[in-house]
């Protein structure tokens, strides 16, 4: 029997911020499975997914500023950043180094024009 590497879904932002209410494409994998491109290849599936049969119109996705590789996988899927849409997470404490975090965007008329 298989097992698990861990999840790549979509997710309902479930905080108040300048950018909700959202849907939010997230994964979490197994330190193991890092660096080996199945959170990128799940996220394009989910993303797809979202735009193409779920006719979202927007996908966000957010992560603490440093967590390179999550940020790499976002950018790797297409999704894009303005420095004005980072924000301090309220779900982590106050002093946290995790504390800030960055935003990313992809419209569904963008994902359309995406050539992977």
């Amino acid at each position: 029997m298989g097992k698990s590497l861990g999840f790549v879904g979509l997710f309902t932002a479930i905080f108040e911020a300048h950018f909700t209410p959202a849907i939010e494409i997230g994964w979490r994998l197994s330190s193991k499975h890092w660096n080996q491109g199945y959170a990128t290849e799940a996220a394009k599936a989910v993303l797809d997914y979202a735009f193409k049969t779920l006719d979202l119109d927007e996908v966000v996705s957010f992560t603490s500023a440093l967590n390179k590789p999550s940020i790499r996988v976002m950018q790797k899927i297409g999704l894009h950043t303005n420095s004005e849409d980072d924000f301090d997470n309220p779900k982590v404490p106050s002093g946290s180094p995790l504390i800030g975090h960055v935003l990313y965007r992809l419209k569904r008329s963008e994902y359309l024009s995406l050539q992977y």
